[in-house]
């Protein structure tokens, strides 16, 4: 097929063949086209439905009342770097609601964390948050152990290495949590307080989902135990998904196996929503904002419980830019747009559903997917990908459609290649956008407070980014350097360009008033603590009706969350906070930053 047929043939299925100057590869367009299950050969290629229909009959996401008149703050954190002294070396949903409390005691509406999608309990070690096995069901490593039917039982000593560790060692918490887990589901596994007749009801509601996702978990166990590993693409081919006599037979076998991890996602729902209880009991409006994942691995369980709702052969990326130059390939598989359709795009609606169960507010990471995804070919660089239009009308129609029944407020992370016009229309939908402060910039000059827009969630960073003293040290484009994401001439040129930042925000703060004309903060060589407070005085003056406060500009962790373009060559998703949540509270920048927006923001 000609250049010019197949750029035609990809028009009309929402393939772009372009991206800037780059022509897209002609193998690339290819394997797209055949993953959409398109014929580039005949040109059978079919339009999707609903791909041109216009956004603005989507409907519009909950909105609060009231949260114009009087907008909010709130904390966000990663789960897994709470310290305390009961948890068992990861922090856990008690420590979730101990914190919602904390925050809320201080002022704050809403307490954010990472996505808490299941990963793999079977390989520990794989652990970003934004990887998930199945974002429908619960990671149980949050499960807190002493909110269970019978007493959980382990070494002491093993106990005290894992919550004096700087970083969370999941393959000894995972070994600890599981063993004492499976002892108190063996002898008591329900009790007054969890009620068997509650957790039949979970397991019957739950459906075949949970029963495959059930049954993957306990698969993945078994497999990786006989020297496989933990996802499917692992396994021998008589197991590569769930209709087959062998998987029948292991179920059969194994049916105490499959509910325990049943029991698992039902101790991990019964606490998540208990902390969301205790969240709001506290006087907090909002609660509760969890985190939703792009995608999931293509080796997992939502993979493999049902293959036909995803694109195979493909993976979910990043074009070029600023943070990575050859672009990012996220090895994340994505939801088929012609199977979402022919669903009546169920699917989204129960995935969503799942999240917003739990939640006041929901964060969609790269909120762009309910338009358009970047799509690598497997084994290419993502430098080869292209953007895949999605039916974004019936996309956007289904999440409005669950804020409003849940009564969840949706946040759409709009960062990245945003297309033409998506800002405006999730807006018009009472999605609120995602405004960065690093990111607020014209000319060299930091956008004025006044600027920012009203429906937006504006904070300094996110998990991706460094933490304010981190920025002002350059620690983030040390690191891109040092793992070959960026070469040495863009290192420098961005370690220059930090210099003037620094000054350029110092610069802004005096000018919106948040520090005295004479502040000379703009030259230190490390963050001062006024500028920190300062830099969230700014942020709460803004119009956006929600700032969120990062936790680790405050108490820590000071280092790197994560480092995208990177696996191991980082510590990523493992850092703890060196502060106890019985220490936050008095903790002088907790005070000083919470002080400054519960005047500027009450509630």
């Amino acid at each position: 097929m000609e250049r010019a047929e197949l750029e035609a043939l990809c028009g009309r299925v929402g393939i772009t063949t372009w991206y800037g100057d780059r022509a897209v590869p002609d193998a690339s367009l290819v394997a797209i086209l055949r993953a959409l299950g398109h014929d580039p050969e005949t040109g059978d290629a079919p339009g999707l439905p609903g791909l041109h229909d216009d956004p603005a009959r989507a409907g519009t996401c909950h909105m609060p009342e009231g949260l114009a008149e009087r907008p909010a703050w709130g904390l966000v954190c990663q789960l897994y770097e709470l310290r305390s002294s009961r948890n068992w070396g990861i922090g856990d949903f008690a420590d979730l609601a101990r914190l919602a409390r904390i925050a809320a005691e201080a002022g704050a509406d809403f307490l954010g964390v990472n996505p808490l999608h299941a990963l793999f309990l079977a390989a520990p070690e794989r652990h970003s948050p934004f990887t998930p096995s199945n974002r429908a069901f619960l990671n149980p490593l949050y499960i807190a152990m002493d909110d269970l039917p019978g007493a959980a039982v382990d070494d002491p000593a093993t106990l005290t290495n894992l919550r004096a560790a700087e970083l969370v060692d999941y393959p000894a918490v995972a070994a600890a949590k599981r063993r004492a887990l499976a002892e108190v589901f063996a002898a008591t596994p329900f009790n007054a307080d969890h009620p068997k007749g509650d957790f039949d009801t979970f397991r019957a509601e739950g459906g075949t989902t949970l029963e495959r996702h059930a049954l993957f978990e306990a698969l993945s166990q078994h497999m990786t135990e006989t020297g496989h590993g933990a996802g499917w693409k692992d396994w021998p081919g008589a197991y590569h998904g769930p209709d087959t006599p062998e998987v029948a037979a292991f179920a059969r076998a194994h049916p105490e196996q499959v509910s325990f991890h049943i029991w698992l996602q039902w101790l991990a729902a019964r606490q998540l929503a208990g902390a969301q209880k205790a969240a709001l009991a506290a006087g907090m409006r909002i609660g509760l904002y969890l985190d939703f994942a792009v995608g999931e691995a293509p080796d997992g369980s939502a993979t493999w419980g049902a293959p036909d709702l995803f694109l195979r052969g493909l993976s979910v990326g990043a074009p070029p830019d600023v943070f990575a130059q050859d672009g990012q390939y996220w090895d994340l598989a994505a939801l088929s747009p012609t199977a979402l359709a022919e669903a009546g795009f169920a699917p989204l609606r129960r995935l969503i559903a799942a999240q917003m169960r739990h939640a006041g507010a929901l964060r969609i990471d790269h909120a762009m997917g309910l338009k358009q995804l970047f799509l690598v070919p497997e084994g290419a660089p993502a430098l080869a990908g292209a953007h895949v239009a999605y039916p974004f009308a019936d996309m956007l129609a289904t999440v409005a459609s669950e804020s409003r029944a849940q009564e969840t407020v949706v946040i759409g992370e709009d960062l990245g290649f945003v297309p033409d016009g998506f800002r405006e229309t999730i807006r018009r939908a009472d999605m609120l956008a995602y405004r960065i402060l690093y990111f607020e910039q014209d000319w060299g000059l930091f956008r004025r407070a006044s600027t920012y827009p009203e429906m937006a969630l504006a904070c300094i960073s996110t998990h991706d980014l460094p933490t304010l003293s981190g920025w002002w040290r350059g620690e983030d484009i040390g690191l891109r350097h040092r793992f070959g994401l960026i070469d040495a001439a863009n290192a420098e040129a961005q370690h220059a360009r930090r210099a003037e930042e620094r000054s350029a925000l110092v610069a802004a703060l005096i000018d919106g008033g948040q520090l005295p004309a004479d502040c000379p903060d703009g030259s230190a060589e490390t963050l001062t603590p006024r500028v920190l407070t300062a830099s969230y005085r700014f942020l709460g003056a803004t119009p956006c009706r929600l700032v969120a406060v990062r936790l680790a500009d405050l108490v820590g962790p000071e280092g790197a969350t994560n480092v995208p373009g990177t696996t191991r060559e980082h510590p990523n998703w493992q850092r703890r906070s060196p502060v106890t949540l019985d220490r936050i509270s008095a903790d002088p920048a907790f005070r000083d930053v919470s002080a400054a927006l519960r005047a500027l923001r009450p509630r």
